[in-house]
């Protein structure tokens, strides 16, 4: 039994253990058992490019794996999404329609594209005409993937993004292969929605906030990326990244 000097010292530590919230100390834990990462910083929010790297955990440090590639991404730079992150204050919020990619900590979800199989270890969906991501806030169906022919018109009504691109839009390639990134992954409504990673139209090309990059790039990440290393994609401009690179555990510049 503790000395009588010692048990007022010790009342006080276990009523401090008692008001630290559990997890407290693990801000994230979320991406702990991460061992994929892909980076991407840009040089502030309002900027509409960047460069993106991908990362392996080995132990408990990252490594960089490749070269780093530039990106494109939203017109209107970036702002803070929903993700695996804890939310973050200062600097703007991502909204349903505001040009701008989500920023923060995301799993990454289903590949895509065009043909019916690729050659890539994530679940993949094949695209067809009637598949739609669907970004109108009052369906029940917001910022999920659906097949117009299984869900009916009416729950598509309104949508601006056909996955298909290349037979609703002459030609678009931008969809042929890509990778959902899990922004807003439970539909709050209004908080933006058909996040993906995608092919780009050129290097001076932003997109409506998705992150787009050369075909060579998007081929690489899809044959590198494992589901079974828990892979996350990471969004921030350069000061955010700085300001949480230790207390997120991300990768040193």
């Amino acid at each position: 039994m503790p000395s009588p000097s010692l048990l007022p010292r010790l009342f006080g530590l276990l009523a401090f253990a008692a008001m630290v919230p559990v997890g407290a100390s693990e801000t994230p834990a979320a991406w702990s058992v991460s061992r994929q990462m892909i980076v991407v910083t840009t040089d502030g929010w309002n900027v509409d490019h960047g460069s993106l790297r991908a990362y392996v955990r080995e132990g408990t440090h990252w490594k960089q794996d490749g070269p780093a590639a530039d990106v494109t991404i939203g017109r209107h730079g970036s702002a803070w999404g929903v993700g695996l992150n804890p939310p973050e204050q200062g600097g703007p919020v991502k909204k349903e329609g505001d040009g701008r990619s989500p920023a923060g900590v995301f799993r990454i979800g289903e590949a895509f594209g065009y043909a019916d199989s690729s050659a890539t270890a994530l679940p993949y969906r094949g695209l067809t005409a009637s598949d739609y991501c669907v970004d109108v806030n009052s369906s029940p169906y917001y910022n999920q993937i659906v097949d117009e022919k299984k869900v009916g018109e009416k729950a598509v009504e309104g949508a601006t993004e056909p996955m298909r691109r290349d037979l609703h839009f002459d030609g678009d390639h931008a969809y042929r292969i890509g990778f959902v990134i899990e922004h807003n992954p439970d539909g709050r409504k209004g908080a933006g929605s058909c996040i993906f990673a995608h092919l780009w139209k050129s290097p001076t090309s932003p997109t409506a906030g998705c992150t787009a990059m050369t075909d060579t790039t998007m081929e690489r990440l899809l044959g590198w990326l494992d589901p079974g290393k828990k892979p996350v994609f990471v969004l921030l401009p350069k000061t955010e990244y700085a300001r949480l690179r230790e207390a997120w555990n991300l990768p040193a510049p």
